[in-house]
Order: C-alpha cells, then structure tokens, then sequence
C-alpha cells in the first residue's frame, strides 16, 4: 500500500514540490555560508519524492544552531515550501483519492517551516539511531 500511495504522491505532488525543495537547496548552496540549509532543503526534497514509509523525528544532538538557523529558514524559504504544501494540500483534498495525499502534505508543514534539526527514518523505527 505505501509502494502505491508513493506512486500517486509521485504524479500528483511529490514531484513539483522536491523540484522546489531542490531550487532552495540550489540557492542556498550557492551562498557559502547557507550551505547547511541546503543540504536540509535536499534532504527533504527526497523526503517529499517518496514519503509514506518514512517519518521526521527530531535529532538529539540539535541544539541552539538548529533553532536559530531554522528561524533564519522560516524567514528566507520556509514560508513559501509550507505555502506551496498548504495549497497543494488543499487541492488534493478536493477529491477523494486525493485525501490522504493532501494530509500527506499537511503533514510536512511542519518540516518545512524547522528543518534543522530533524532526522528522517523508515516509520518502523520509532526514533533516530544517531
């Protein structure tokens, strides 16, 4: 059931979003000193290709870094990745297949507002291993 669902977010959503994930890795990678939020944004840009299976847990060694980084993110590229998730949420929602790929994406708002921070892992494994 997650191979198919998977295949669906794929067509419907999953695709456009990591392309935008991936432009804000890209923009940030060019920067020198926003390199670390890049690899945050292409982190979740794979997260958002396949994400069923798949859960964000928060890292045990984030600290202070993290949180002021990710207020920098919100402030920089956040907003429009969770707008663009809100919207594509949304819109999914308006069909009946389309439910549970929009709380999908209702589901990654919050990743995509505070990336620092946060460690993906496969839904079976309750907490991060670092």
């Amino acid at each position: 059931m997650k191979t198919l669902l998977n295949l669906i977010w794929l067509v419907l959503a999953g695709f456009w979003l990591a392309v935008g994930y991936a432009v804000a890795g890209i923009i940030c990678c060019v920067l020198i000193v926003t390199i670390p939020f890049g690899i945050a944004s292409f982190r979740i840009a794979g997260y958002t290709l396949w994400p069923f299976g798949r859960t964000v847990v928060d890292k045990p060694s984030a600290g202070a870094g993290a949180l002021f980084g990710n207020i920098i993110w919100i402030i920089f590229a956040g907003w429009w990745l969770a707008l663009g998730h809100l919207t594509t949420g949304i819109a999914l929602c308006l069909t009946v297949i389309g439910i549970p790929l929009g709380i999908a994406n209702f589901k990654l708002i919050p990743v995509s507002l505070l990336p620092l921070g946060k460690e993906i892992v496969p839904s079976n494994q309750p907490f991060a291993t670092r």
